[in-house]
């Protein structure tokens, strides 16, 4: 996770999780295999492994390029713009219990 992203002031430090699951799976009785949340407004989405793939849905109909991972123990980013992976030191870490 090397690569450049050029999206960083996207990430707003007061977002937090805006569920616990999936949010839009919880609305509709989904399921998803894991969980993302978006840097900028705190949506929870589930990943591309998942069947209904919301968080790059979020993604695509907002506009917020950024999520970190939404399990324990992982605290990486993704920049869906710039197509990078990244770690920031100093940014809170969130996860489903």
């Amino acid at each position: 996770m090397g690569e450049t992203c050029t999206h960083l002031a996207e990430i707003k430090g007061d977002a937090r999780p805006s569920a616990d699951g999936c949010e839009d799976c919880l609305r509709i009785g989904g399921t998803w295999v894991h969980l993302r949340m978006c840097r900028t407004c705190g949506h929870v989405g589930c990943c591309d492994s998942s069947p209904a793939k919301h968080a790059t849905a979020h993604f695509h109909g907002t506009g917020h390029p950024i999520v970190s991972s939404f399990e324990p123990g992982e605290n990486w980013l993704w920049c869906y713009q710039d197509e990078a992976g990244f770690r920031l030191d100093g940014l809170e870490d969130f996860s489903h219990t």
